[in-house]
């Protein structure tokens, strides 16, 4: 896959389709690499008439890592947060909405349509917020816009995701990895341990960059929330949402739908913190109806 440079970095990115078709970019969330959007997604998209890019967000997978701290001080700004203090994070998500608007430049794309999940909805949401003259629709899926008011995922889950893994060792990671995904599943659709297992390996054999991870979550605890800005988004908006979502509780996606003016809200069951198999087409149809409906 090629390098881009894109806002003073270089970002690992794979594209699928006609570049004379409408983009469409997909950002994808906390500490996962491009690999997590699936196959079957990227080239149902394409199909429909979409030149649809996928890459990984600074500091993950072969995308460049940012410098930061020695010791980022990861829990005592979890706690600078709580009490409504200042974060303090090698960059924001304003600086991941640039990243994504450099790498449309680099691709010769002036505007595109937005799919981000989770973080990835974030950035979405930041730069349909900063740069909407570069964003034909927006796609919020299992995101949030980090109200602290929202309900928030159990503690086990919480835990689960600062948990380190036992150890370096390849299997150790790949374990680990296998046992977040069955976390953040429905109970209802736990994909099967040979998915899981070869999603983690995928993104194991292509990056080991913990530090990356801190760096992002920092970065959406230093740039707060946005539910007082979202009714100042007015582009086609979709927000997708899971109804057993353990990490980001479906209140998020219903308080996206209400505040962001004629956003369409469609929550699928047996769906959790994932893109389960057998929703696939269901969610490739939605996406694709929307930025369909928003081009005409």
């Amino acid at each position: 896959m090629p390098q881009y440079q894109a806002n003073g970095i270089s970002l690992e990115a794979e594209t699928f389709g006609n570049p004379a078709h409408p983009a469409m970019l997909l950002i994808m969330g906390l500490g996962c690499q491009l690999v997590v959007w699936p196959l079957a997604l990227c080239e149902a998209l394409s199909a429909a008439g979409f030149y649809v890019v996928r890459f990984d967000n600074r500091d993950i997978g072969l995308s460049e890592k940012i410098k930061g701290e020695r010791d980022p001080q990861f829990f005592k700004n979890i706690l600078r947060s709580k009490l409504g203090l200042k974060v303090r994070a090698p960059y924001t998500l304003s600086d991941m909405a640039k990243d994504s608007v450099g790498l449309m430049d680099a691709l010769g794309v002036q505007r595109a349509h937005i799919v981000g999940l989770s973080m990835g909805g974030m950035i979405a949401q930041t730069l349909a917020l900063d740069h909407a003259d570069r964003v034909l629709s927006l796609t919020s899926v299992m995101s949030s816009s980090n109200n602290p008011r929202l309900p928030q995922a159990s503690l086990k889950v919480q835990r689960r995701l600062v948990r380190r893994p036992k150890s370096r060792e390849r299997d150790a990671l790949i374990d680990h990895g296998a046992e977040t995904w069955m976390v953040l599943a429905s109970p209802h659709a736990v994909p099967s341990e040979a998915e899981r297992r070869l999603l983690a390996t995928m993104s194991v054999d292509r990056s080991i960059y913990p530090r990356g991870y801190i760096h992002q979550l920092l970065a959406i605890l230093a740039s707060g929330s946005r539910h007082r800005r979202l009714s100042e988004i007015k582009l086609p908006t979709l927000v997708i949402h899971g109804e057993d979502d353990p990490l980001v509780p479906v209140a998020a996606g219903h308080e996206q739908a209400r505040l962001i003016p004629g956003a369409r809200l469609e929550v699928l069951k047996n769906m959790g913190h994932d893109l389960p198999k057998p929703l696939l087409p269901r969610i490739a149809t939605l996406i694709t109806q929307h930025a369909q409906l928003a081009a005409a």
